[in-house]
């Protein structure tokens, strides 16, 4: 099992990328979100310089912000920084886009925007469509040194619906979950993304990622999951799932998803979602997004709340039988992501008494 540290995105905060490489952390994920946070290949080349074993990368690039040789060539630039230490997380931008108001890449760019950014990644040459024109593209003036593509980049696809996961498979050298999945859930993810990998003509090794973004709490001897110590550290986390669950609600036109422990929850966050203007709910509903809680949502972060948000939290025997499970259902990586302003304290929690023991 590795052990990934997702920070927010501060472009001078970069310390925490070294702090996590300190305490032991493999992974180190940068998120790239315009409207919330700093830019994150600026804040990745300053971590990047101050690390020397941490393997760093995006969490997650978003398709819809950037158009496909942008991000094959700010990552490669990266990469000239911390040659073979660097991968691409990549997704559709459930945030990114949403909180702008609209809607996420669709899964057919998607998989086309992988083919470009693979092909660019591998030195080749790959024909690229935009406008409605279609040209041959590659890097040039390789042998100068502006981007590097000798060492291999990876591409961890951040996935849960079908036509992604098929994608991830064809173009993909990983994938990344949102939030802990059920071993079933889990399992079947993975049968899709291996179909996918065999009708692009690949054979996915033992070698393909799996990573999981959640978060984690190490509760001390007694503690319960409604201390304040808690819902301060899991809180943006936790309050993050509603905010996704309503857009999913919203895409679906149906929440029957919920499930019967938090109905009685997400009614009262409805309430409240409903309440806000709707010219500007698209901004309001993802405020503190997974960096901080906001106050009116922390009624929301109940001990069943956090449970069904499917975050590592209890002792550290408990946590590590947690990981145990995940990882004998074939999970490579757990992700946390803890609130901006415990995050070193999280972070260290987390190494000091379950990394250091597994």
């Amino acid at each position: 099992m590795k052990f990934g540290a997702m920070v927010a995105t501060k472009i001078d905060d970069w310390q925490l990328i070294p702090y996590a490489e300190s305490l032991g952390y493999d992974h180190a994920w940068v998120p790239d979100s315009q409207m919330i946070w700093s830019d994150c290949y600026a804040t990745m080349a300053l971590a990047a310089h101050h690390t020397s074993t941490i393997r760093i990368g995006t969490g997650v690039a978003i398709a819809g912000t950037r158009i496909a040789p942008v991000t094959a060539h700010s990552i490669g630039s990266i990469n000239r920084i911390a040659p073979g230490r660097v991968f691409l997380g990549i997704g559709t931008g459930h945030t990114a886009m949403r909180v702008m108001g609209f809607n996420p890449v669709k899964p057919r760019e998607f998989r086309e925007y992988l083919r470009v950014v693979r092909a660019l990644l591998h030195g080749e040459e790959v024909e690229y469509t935009l406008g409605g024109e279609t040209r041959p593209i590659q890097f040039m003036h390789r042998e100068l040194g502006f981007v590097n593509v000798a060492d291999e980049v990876s591409i961890y696809v951040a996935a849960n619906g079908p036509l992604a996961l098929k994608a991830a498979g064809a173009y993909g050298d990983g994938r990344i979950s949102a939030g802990g999945e059920p071993a079933g859930v889990f399992i079947n993810n993975l049968n899709q993304v291996q179909a996918g990998a065999e009708a692009a003509g690949r054979t996915l090794g033992d070698d393909f990622h799996t990573a999981a973004l959640t978060f984690a709490c190490v509760l001390e001897p007694g503690e319960s999951l409604s201390s304040d110590r808690v819902i301060d550290e899991v809180g943006s986390m936790v309050s993050a799932s509603l905010h996704f669950w309503y857009e999913l609600y919203q895409q679906g036109g149906s929440d029957a998803f919920i499930r019967p422990e938090v109905r009685d929850i997400w009614d009262q966050y409805l309430v409240r979602v409903e309440s806000m203007d709707p010219a500007r709910r698209h901004m309001l509903l993802h405020d503190g997004h997974c960096t901080y809680l906001m106050p009116e949502e922390r009624k929301f972060v109940t001990p069943e709340l956090i449970r069904a948000s499917g975050g590592l939290v209890g002792e550290p025997d408990e946590i590590i039988a947690m990981l145990k499970e995940q990882e004998s259902a074939g999970l490579k990586e757990v992700t946390l992501l803890p609130p901006m302003a415990v995050a070193r304290k999280n972070f260290a929690d987390f190494a000091r008494h379950v990394i250091e023991r597994y």
